[in-house]
């Protein structure tokens, strides 16, 4: 018997069963009305349709929490295009793009309107910058990892590391729990690199991984010949970086195994300067921090 897999698995199939992420959105919602709907009294109950249009070149993304905003409030949807795409409405006449189609009553088309827009805008824009920064450092010729960072939105962080997988980009550590990360201020309080290191192989267990963010080659030295897994060069420039990172490679070649990191000062503006193989990992918050939103809106369907 031939068992079928789907080779583009959807990234809503990671999101877990819990209703934690569900119980979030009927908390928004809840904030939206926290006592009478007064625009709900105004237009009633009759059954309408509506449809949500992109109106600005990107990636849609948040189709599945838009889903359970829709079906919070009883409404139908149907999705004409599927998440991950870029859409372009500038190179089409009417200068939008019809996405999805609503349907219920009307005063819940209009609970449901601004909340799954906010989400879909917001997530669109992640999943597009981060689509656009992978985009160009391939074109760059760089070969290694563009991850996001833990600088999320409190609150926003199932959501935004979600649109970062949806835009390309690898989501780095999702909190303290995933990865020992060891920063400078946990090497000052512990005294040394080489015992922040020790103290963290006493629990962290042979499946979590260990980074240390250095200052200087001699800092780098110490971290991976104490036996951290990921080595954080932070905030080192260009031609810095890249002596660093081939040094630390030549000389613990066939020594160590380790991966290294660099954090701070990648933009779109100097991702082609800034770039080098050498680095197994760029990671950066300009996929998810200020990134512009992409423009949707949902309109109710007009019949004459």
């Amino acid at each position: 018997m031939t068992t079928y897999r789907n080779p583009n698995p959807k990234f809503e199939h990671l999101l877990p069963l819990s209703t934690k992420w569900k119980q979030q959105i009927a908390e928004w919602l809840q904030e939206d009305i926290p006592s009478f709907d007064y625009g709900g009294y105004v237009v009633g109950n009759n059954v309408q349709t509506a449809t949500l249009f992109c109106k600005g070149d990107g990636i849609l993304c948040g189709v599945p929490f838009a889903n359970e905003v829709y079906h919070q409030c009883g409404l139908s949807y149907e999705w004409h295009v599927d998440e991950g795409t870029f859409l372009r409405p500038s190179e089409t006449d009417s200068g939008k793009i019809k996405a999805c189609t609503v349907r219920g009553q009307v005063k819940n088309i209009l609970i449901a309107e601004r909340l799954s827009l906010n989400i879909i805008c917001r997530l669109s824009g992640i999943a597009t910058q981060s689509h656009i920064t992978i985009k160009k450092a391939r074109e760059a010729g760089y070969t290694g990892i563009i991850a996001g960072t833990r600088k999320t939105t409190p609150g926003l962080r199932l959501l935004e590391k979600y649109a970062m997988l949806v835009g390309g980009v690898d989501t780095h550590r999702y909190d303290l729990s995933s990865m020992v990360m060891l920063k400078d201020n946990h090497i000052w309080a512990t005294g040394s690199i080489r015992q922040a290191i020790k103290n963290a192989k006493t629990v962290a267990g042979f499946s979590t991984k260990i980074e240390v963010e250095v200052q200087n080659e001699m800092e780098a030295e110490e971290a991976i010949d104490a036996g951290a897994d990921i080595i954080m060069l932070d905030n080192f420039n260009g031609p810095e970086l890249q002596a660093v990172s081939q040094s630390l490679k030549k000389k613990w070649s066939g020594k160590r195994q380790f991966l290294l990191e660099c954090s701070g000062g990648l933009t779109l503006e100097n991702i082609s300067q800034f770039l080098s193989n050498d680095i197994d990992i760029y990671s950066t918050s300009s996929v998810h921090q200020g990134c512009a939103i992409v423009d949707y809106s949902l309109k109710l369907d007009q019949t004459n």
